[in-house]
């Protein structure tokens, strides 16, 4: 393997530990969990290093095999299901209380999976559309869609929340 791959391997990881820890928090919403997805991400790309044709992808990549670990596991815990679409929805827990106020984090989980992605790869992540569509494996159109989707819902979520609470 190259060593200056790997140098730069361990460099990005140190120097952008946090972003991964959020990234995979965002899909776990538990600090262990999210630590060990992060572990277990880590571990994934050492291993797969030589899989990375651009080092200057290497931001994508690593967050592509950390997304797809943070799945994986939320598969595992049963906390998520594939529908016929092959689009990933949150099994709700539990119906959430239309009175309470809103903000934008909760807003956003009561989108369905797939959209919330979108969402916080683009905004949270700061990552541009292909890169989005790039990590999550569909086409750009399709990534395109999805984030026109989920703005459109977010908005009228947002917009219910005003009337409830100035209405």
């Amino acid at each position: 393997m190259n060593s200056h791959i790997e140098q730069l391997f361990i460099n990005y990881v140190r120097d952008n530990k946090n972003q991964l820890y959020i990234l995979a928090y965002s899909y776990v919403k538990n600090e262990q969990d999210a630590l060990d997805v992060v572990q277990d991400s880590i571990q994934k790309g050492w291993t797969a290093l030589d899989t990375l044709e651009n080092q200057h992808q290497i931001k994508s990549w690593l967050y592509k095999i950390v997304v797809r670990t943070a799945i994986d596991f939320l598969r595992k815990m049963k906390r998520i299901q594939v529908t016929e679409d092959d689009t990933l929805n949150y099994l709700s827990e539990q119906q959430q209380d239309a009175y309470r106020n809103v903000d934008l984090e909760s807003a956003l989980e009561n989108l369905p999976f797939s959209l919330k992605q979108i969402i916080i790869l683009r905004f949270f992540e700061d990552l541009k559309l292909e890169d989005v569509a790039n990590i999550l494996d569909i086409p750009l159109s399709t990534a395109k869609s999805r984030l026109y989707k989920a703005l459109k819902l977010l908005k009228i979520d947002m917009e219910d929340e005003e009337k409830i609470h100035h209405g």
